[in-house]
């Protein structure tokens, strides 16, 4: 079971910012955004703003969470911070379903 001492999920005109954390810090930081381009499809981007770069898990989980708010319409980017000390899919997808069960966008 996965245990989130502080969760914050916040809209701004420009962004989605959701801080989740179980250290007590903001931990790795990434952005993610949806890409409009030539195709038919949208592309999605995350990059890590600061913190753990080699962490796949904290990518995956950014993306999942830009691509269900893109797909409910938001077009707004997302700044995730994940101050995580378990970086388990357990963990990653807990954080994800409470995003999603308490969405803003």
């Amino acid at each position: 079971m996965w245990f989130m001492q502080s969760e914050f999920i916040s809209g701004y005109n420009d962004h989605i910012l959701v801080i989740a954390t179980q250290i007590g810090t903001m931990g790795t930081m990434l952005q993610a955004r949806k890409e409009e381009g030539m195709t038919s499809e949208p592309t999605f981007h995350v990059s890590v703003i600061f913190g753990k770069r080699d962490e796949p898990m904290l990518t995956a989980c950014a993306r999942q969470l830009i691509e269900h708010m893109s797909s409910s319409g938001s077009a707004r980017p997302l700044v995730l911070s994940l101050g995580l000390k378990d970086h388990s899919m357990e963990t990653l997808k807990g954080v994800v379903s409470s995003v999603l069960e308490n969405r803003i966008w």
